[in-house]
């Protein structure tokens, strides 16, 4: 029973994480080199990696997505899809798409004269699932060296934290006054009539030896 608890726990704390790093905004300094537009084959069990589209293409295999190509200071390749998020989830907000799409155009540099930007985005990138993370902003940077302190991810984090402790404070004092008591009565119950038994059965095995004895 202790391995399926903490199994469970692991579980769930693990599902927990990987949804919160999925969500949660993060920041990629990068050069932008191109930007396209393609249309992607959607599968059933990869859609929820995607934005999901407007209530006329809802039952759609596939759509065009823009795509933003980027190349980070140490010349690894990264790609961003570029979706609106509208009131979904995540709850970016997201509704400029084609106003992102024209900015990253207008920061497209060369290798001999870069230009560097941030990148926010949410999402993972995997070339095997072809997932890719979906940039919400660019902002131009200083250079290749900048790294900013994602306080919206410290915050939340805090706030989280907090309210999983106060919870968990609560619950623990919940059980310590209603439900613990209930269950030392049920074991006292218990241990009183494994006494009765064992006592019964005392007084039946005296009385066969004192047949036995005559």
């Amino acid at each position: 029973m202790v391995y399926i608890k903490w199994a469970i726990i692991l579980l769930f704390w693990g599902t927990v994480g990987s949804v919160l790093h999925y969500a949660l905004p993060s920041h990629d300094t990068v050069r932008i080199v191109n930007t396209y537009e393609e249309r992607q084959e959607l599968n059933d069990w990869t859609r929820m990696f995607w934005a999901v589209p407007d209530d006329q293409s809802v039952n759609l295999i596939s759509r065009d997505v823009q795509f933003i190509q980027a190349v980070r200071p140490s010349n690894r390749a990264i790609v961003y899809r570029n979706e609106d998020t509208g009131w979904g989830w995540p709850f970016y907000f997201k509704f400029d798409t084609a106003n992102l799409y024209t900015e990253a155009n207008d920061r497209i540099s060369t290798k001999s004269d870069p230009e560097w930007v941030s990148v926010m985005h949410y999402g993972w990138r995997n070339e095997f699932l072809s997932i890719f993370p979906n940039a919400i902003s660019i902002k131009p940077v200083a250079g290749p060296d900048h790294s900013p302190v994602n306080w919206f991810n410290i915050v939340f984090l805090t706030i989280l934290a907090g309210i999983v402790w106060a919870i968990w404070v609560r619950w623990r004092r919940f059980r310590q006054a209603r439900i613990d008591p209930m269950i030392e009565d049920v074991e006292d119950s218990l241990y009183a009539a494994g006494d009765a038994i064992s006592e019964r059965r005392g007084r039946i095995r005296r009385w066969l030896d004192s047949w036995k004895s005559k």
